[in-house]
Order: C-alpha cells, then sequence, then structure tokens
C-alpha cells in the first residue's frame, strides 16, 4: 500500500494508515492545501474550483471530502461529477474558474485515486506550484472560512456533451466525412467515463458503436493500461462484429489506443503519429513529444517540412516545449494527444475525432494506414539498484562511454545512435533506473536493452 506525494498531485491506495495510504485524512488534507494555496494565489475571499472524477469505486466518497474541504475554505465548487480529464481541463476556462481538481489514478488499477491539480487554464501546475502545495500540507498551513464564509456546490451533468460539441466545432474535425465513411467501432470503455464519452462523441459523428466494458461503475474489466496483453476481448469483438476498428481509453480518457480491423494494436506510440500526420498534412507547423516517446513523430513531422523537438518526460514538460516552440500538435507516446486549438492537454477525443477524419479522407483500412508509417519497435526494462548506489554516477559514467553519440541530458540520459536510441532515466520513488530503448524491430531493441543492462551493470559494480 502506498502514498505518493509528488509536484503534480497525490495519489495512493484505498484505506490503510494516514499518511501511507490515501485515506479521508489524507484526501482532505491535500485538498486544503490546494485551496490554502488557490487563495494566496488569487487574493480572493471565494475563489472557483472545478471538480470531477472518474467512475473508479472510491470516486464518490473521495470528491465529497475533496468539495467539502473546498467549502470550509470559502471556495465555490462546480461539481462536473462523473467526467474526464480533458473535460474538467476544458470545464475550467469556459466557466472562469481559478482552478480544477480531478480526481482520477488514470491507468492505475481499482484500488488506486488520485487528486489532480490544474491551474486557471485548466492545464497542469508547474513544479513550483506543486512545491508550496506540498509544504503547505506538510506544515497544515490552512486557514478555514468562518460559517457565514463557507463556499457553495454548483452541479452541471452538461460538460462532456459541452465539450464533445467544442471538439466538433473544431476546423480539421470533418463530422460530413467520417458519417459518409459508415464506420463500425467497438469502443472499451474500461467501466469508466471513457464508456460516457466516447460512444457519445462517436455517435454525433454518425459512427455505429459496438459497446465494451462502457458501465461506469469502476469494476474494472482487465488491467486499465490500454497495452495489447489486456486487450483480447476487445480483439476478439472487434473481429466478430466485423468492425473498422476497435477503441480503447484509460479510466480518465486522455490516453488512446486504436485497434485495426484484423484484431492487432495500431500501437499507442502511433496514435500520436497518426494525428500528427492529420493535422501537419492541413497545416505547416513543429510538433513535441516526451524523450521516451517513438522516432515515428519526428520523421512524419520532418516529411511535412515541420520541426519536430523531444522534452523531459512529463505533460507539463510537453506542454511547455509546445508553446514555446509553437508546436501545432504533440503528446506523448503512450497515446496522448495534445491539440492546442482546442486546450493544452492530452485528450482522447480530440484524438479520435483527428483520427477518424484522417481515416475517413484516406479512405483507407487501419492496418493500411498503420503500415504507411516507420516502423519502429520500443523495448522498456528497469534495472534494480541498492539504496546506497549512486545513481547519477552511473549515469554520467554511461553517458561518458557514449560522448561520440548524440546525448540529451534534460531528463536522465538519453543517447540517440543512428538507427536506434536508448533513454535511462532514474526513478524517484525507488533505487531504479528505467531503461526504454528503440530500434528497427523488435528483435534489436530487445538486444540493445539486454546490452546496456549489461553496460550499467559493470558501471555498478553488480
Amino acid at each position: 500500500m502506498t502514498l505518493i506525494k509528488s509536484i503534480s498531485g497525490i495519489r495512493g491506495t484505498i484505506g490503510g494508515k494516514v499518511g501511507e495510504n490515501l485515506t479521508p485524512i489524507d484526501a482532505v488534507k491535500f485538498a486544503s492545501a490546494y485551496g490554502a494555496w488557490l487563495k494566496g494565489e488569487t487574493k480572493k475571499q471565494h475563489p472557483t474550483v472545478v471538480v470531477g472524477r472518474d467512475a473508479r469505486i472510491s470516486g464518490a466518497m473521495i470528491q465529497q471530502l475533496v468539495m467539502n474541504s473546498l467549502v470550509g475554505l470559502g471556495i465555490h465548487v462546480i461539481d462536473l461529477g462523473l467526467s474526464t480529464t480533458p473535460t474538467v481541463e476544458v470545464a475550467v476556462p469556459i466557466e472562469e474558474a481559478d482552478g480544477g481538481i480531478i480526481l482520477t489514478a488514470s491507468h492505475n488499477p481499482k484500488q488506486w485515486n488520485a487528486l489532480k491539480l490544474l491551474n486557471n487554464k485548466g492545464e497542469f501546475l508547474n513544479a513550483t506550484n506543486g512545491e508550496k502545495i506540498l509544504k503547505i500540507a506538510e506544515h497544515d498551513d490552512y486557514f478555514f472560512a468562518e460559517v457565514d464564509d463557507l463556499g457553495s456546490i454548483t452541479k452541471n451533468n452538461t460538460y462532456i456533451d459541452r465539450h464533445i460539441d467544442e471538439v466538433l466545432k473544431l476546423k480539421l474535425v470533418d463530422v460530413d466525412a467520417i458519417s459518409i465513411a459508415g464506420f463500425k467501432v467497438v469502443v472499451d470503455g474500461v467501466n469508466s467515463t471513457g464508456g460516457i464519452a466516447i460512444p457519445k462523441l462517436l455517435r454525433k459523428m454518425g459512427v455505429e458503436v459496438v459497446e465494451l466494458y462502457c458501465e461506469p461503475n469502476g469494476h474494472f474489466p482487465h488491467n486499465p493500461e490500454p497495452l495489447k496483453e489486456h486487450l483480447t476481448d476487445l480483439s476478439a469483438l472487434v473481429i466478430k462484429e466485423k468492425a473498422d476498428l476497435g477503441i480503447v481509453v484509460d479510466p480518465d480518457v486522455d490516453r488512446l489506443a486504436f485497434m485495426s480491423e484484423d484484431g492487432e494494436m495500431f500501437g499507442e506510440e502511433y496514435t500520436l503519429v497518426a494525428c500528427a500526420d492529420y493535422v501537419l498534412g492541413k497545416q505547416k507547423g513543429n510538433t513535441v513529444s516526451n524523450l521516451s516517446s517513438s522516432r515515428a513523430l519526428r520523421d512524419v513531422t520532418e516529411k511535412h517540412g515541420g520541426s519536430y523537438e523531444a522534452s523531459a518526460v512529463g505533460e507539463v514538460n510537453v506542454v511547455e516545449l509546445m508553446k514555446s516552440n509553437n508546436a501545432i500538435i504533440g503528446g506523448e507516446g503512450n497515446g496522448g494527444i495534445i491539440y492546442p486549438e482546442l486546450h493544452y492537454g492530452r485528450d482522447s477525443l480530440v484524438g479520435v475525432a483527428l483520427f477518424l477524419t484522417h481515416l475517413a479522407e484516406k479512405k483507407s483500412t487501419v492496418s493500411a494506414l498503420r503500415k504507411s508509417y516507420p516502423s519502429y519497435y520500443m523495448s522498456k526494462n528497469k534495472i534494480q539498484l541498492t539504496p546506497t548506489m549512486d545513481v547519477d554516477g552511473i549515469l554520467s559514467q554511461f553517458q561518458e562511454k557514449n560522448k561520440e553519440e548524440t546525448i540529451t541530458t534534460i531528463d536522465g540520459v538519453k543517447v540517440d545512435y543512428e538507427k536506434y536510441w536508448v533513454h535511462l532515466r532514474k526513478s524517484n520513488t525507488e533505487p531504479i533506473i528505467r531503461i526504454y530503448t528503440e530500434a528497427l524491430s523488435q528483435e534489436e531493441a530487445d538486444q540493445l536493452a539486454e546490452k546496456t543492462i549489461a553496460v550499467l551493470k559493470e558501471i555498478a559494480g553488480i
């Protein structure tokens, strides 16, 4: 059982001891710290915060604790109820709110929950503000409102529909082309809020929908991370229904993966590649993903005459770099699409609409579209170290051994060779080094990982 406090929020497992798990006390403490920080930042007696949650079993309990902690500070709450991460992000600026909280542990299993914190633009907080909130929580430095100054809660359950309307208004989303294409799509909503949002969006675009696990009851029917090994039911149903494709999202709907008509994965890394290919084909521009994402995005961007840059891992870092180099699309290789035309946040609804427009215009099958992109293969591993080992020193020596190659050190050490790359990152929570490799075949990616692990063990003397 775990409680992880970080600059991006607090997450943990439900139950157990205070300070060691995400207990009701911890939820109140952290929500109060966020509220106290927000009041200090805005200098308002009654700021407004938008709150929404995914469908996990603990969500309603945690949401009541969080909302009423904010009310106790004199903050007005707009309660979206069951929602998605991108929907809350879209709602904050529309409501002219001062911040937002999303209650979700993203792709983590059902025993987990978390508070994700937003600023007044509906974007994740930066490291500086995250640190301030952690300090407030650590010192219990909050001052609650007196009885006449309590906040209030207003329910608003219209925002998934409003979010869909905003997506459909985008210039590069062609609803007519999608409708004419007559797609049949199987949707795996992992029994969370994607089961509400994605079928609604598809039906508004004239798509025939077959629902799989779209009941938002929080009982995840399989591991909720949208990876091939967890999606055998989706694969079988796509084939049985003779569907054009399958769509799967994680519980809070910011990660998106597609399945081809033959029941094979399109590849989570290629969600962003395909959407970027479509957008860049309509509009010249640049792209951004993180250092651990596929090189295929760089290739597609350069094909369209744009420039590609890689940020440190983490959505906040991707967004920051997208803003500084005017990227017109970006995201992360885990199926996260960031399309600034709507908002700076990973958004599966935007991804679905752009992808289907692309597919409709190409008049292609999903498997043929996948074959049109450069093929890269990734391997993800880790090496366990002892707590006393100097991880930074090990990474530094690895860097020195590869000094003739192109090196990036904004987030661990990434070595770009001509036909493959390796990225090493140290974990913030345990004594391990994460090892990501990519090459032109799975065998080469795995061999590169094995070779890298051997070098690291030699450096570390283990």
